[in-house]
């Protein structure tokens, strides 16, 4: 092919690109006022917020994470967690979906060579004998380019890597959502394990007081009804250390799945009695600052954008579209003559299409489209509302759980000493062993509610680290 055919053929290329794009139908995109109060909720259960220098984004989950054995299941989830693995394969997907947009605003260049044999009949060759004829030729071409004058093609870009940003967003609320889960999971499995070995603790003792009364019972210094008092205290104890074992198992089971495989005994939680994590307060800062820094929020967004530009796309459809088609190269009647002089063919054939009756459809795809922007305005709203009320609710937890740890603390301590002092009566004769009973069913119920607001305590700030948007950075080494 000469070079004249082959340049002549690019400047169509790149000016067909330079008069595509001068207009674009889509509405101008203002970030939504948001649907919720200027402030967090202020009252009795909310202590003032504190003021720090990094916000909970800007803390990465091994500077906020302090137990080891907790980072190392971290790590795990975040290479082996299947929902996590999805969320990536997501955004692959919604890449390759903006790249082949974005490619359509240029025009797709093809080289093509062929050969074309033909025979001609007799009675219709002229000559009184067929004839056989052949062609050959190489061109260079541009099929069906679209001048996109009213930013049809711009505005399916624009959607297109909205929706792939939107996606990117998806797998960093979900890494967050990863995290808190596992350390959430980590914790209960804590606090399970306590339970567990209090139970088994109070069935030890009660089946000590058992084993005394059935002594005392059988030298006729004790009541029937207290040894089978004394005997359905030892039954309950029972039941619950089997109740305890079997949930022991399953937050083994749920910590597993999010791991993506088996827990290794080395990284079973000691208890609560350690410190999950590095920091004990977190800065609850402004709504706008703090619910712009979640991830959920900013997919909501850009699905909202997403959806805007595809209004840009329908209202395009209403005017003209302009598709070209171009090729210059070469072609002879023989396969030595294609590249001499004389050879170089081309054409041009650009077309226009001019939509006049369609029995309304433009207008109904138009419509979809606003109803589209509609739906993603109103899940964009829901998704802030629901993010004010996950913080406020997580800060009416910290502005109250310490409090509520000192008095079931105060509680235990007092129901022990009211365990002894029951012990000592009974012994005395003054009471009867019903008191003692008594004394040691609150003193249980009051140690396992303990290990619930210790759990409660530390959950909070997890759930805390989450709702605020809790940063993915690495601690640099």
């Amino acid at each position: 092919m000469n070079k004249s055919l082959l340049a002549s053929t690019m400047t169509v290329a790149v000016a067909s690109v330079l008069l595509s794009g001068c207009i674009s139908l889509a509405p101008d995109y203002k970030r939504p006022a948001a649907p919720t109060a200027e402030a967090w909720p202020q009252g009795t259960a909310y202590k003032p917020t504190a003021e720090a220098a990094k916000a909970a984004n800007e803390i990465g989950w091994r500077d906020f994470f302090a137990d080891a054995r907790l980072q190392k299941l971290i790590e795990l989830s975040l290479a082996n967690n299947r929902d996590l693995r999805v969320a990536a394969l997501n955004i692959e997907r919604a890449r390759a979906q903006y790249q082949i947009q974005r490619a359509d605003q240029f025009p797709t260049v093809r080289a093509t060579a062929g050969e074309t044999v033909s025979r001609t009949p007799a009675d219709l060759a002229g000559g009184g004998d067929a004839r056989i004829s052949r062609q050959y030729n190489v061109s260079l071409g541009v099929a069906s380019y679209e001048l996109d004058f009213f930013g049809r093609v711009q505005s399916l870009k624009d959607a297109a890597l909205q929706s792939y940003l939107a996606s990117e967003e998806a797998r960093r609320s979900a890494q967050i959502a990863l995290v808190a889960e596992v350390a959430n999971a980590y914790l209960s499995l804590a606090a399970d394990q306590e339970r567990l070995k209090l139970s088994q603790d109070t069935l030890a003792s009660r089946q000590e007081s058992f084993t005394l009364t059935q002594r005392t019972y059988e030298l006729g210094a004790a009541s029937a009804l207290a040894l089978r008092q004394a005997q359905s205290t030892v039954e309950g104890a029972r039941g619950d250390v089997a109740a305890y074992t079997a949930r022991v198992a399953q937050d083994q089971n749920a910590l597993a799945v999010l791991i993506g495989g088996s827990v290794p005994a080395d990284l079973l939680p000691p208890g609560l009695g350690g410190t999950a994590t590095a920091v004990t307060e977190l800065p609850a800062g402004v709504p706008s600052s703090v619910l712009q820094a979640r991830p959920d929020i900013l997919q909501a967004e850009r699905r909202l954008q997403s959806a805007s530009a595809n209004i840009g796309a329908a209202r395009a459809a209403f005017f003209p579209s302009i598709t070209l088609t171009a090729s210059a190269g070469t072609a002879s009647a023989s396969l030595d003559g294609l590249f001499k002089s004389g050879s170089g063919a081309w054409s041009f054939a650009p077309s226009i299409n001019l939509p006049i009756f369609d029995m309304g459809r433009r207008q109904a795809n138009l419509d979809v489209a606003r109803a589209d922007r509609d739906i993603a305005l109103a899940q964009y709203d829901k998704a802030i509302q629901s993010a004010f009320r996950e913080v406020a609710d997580a800060l009416a937890v910290r502005g109250t759980v310490d409090e509520e740890l000192s008095a079931r603390q105060a509680q235990v301590d007092a129901f022990a000493e009211s365990l002894k002092l029951s012990e000592a009566r009974f012994r005395g004769g003054v009471d009867s062993y019903l008191a003692v009973l008594d004394a040691q069913r609150s003193l249980y119920v009051a140690q396992l509610s303990l290990i619930g607001v210790r759990l409660s305590r530390q959950s909070n700030l997890v759930t805390l680290y989450k709702v605020l948007g809790g940063g993915l950075a690495e601690r640099s080494s």
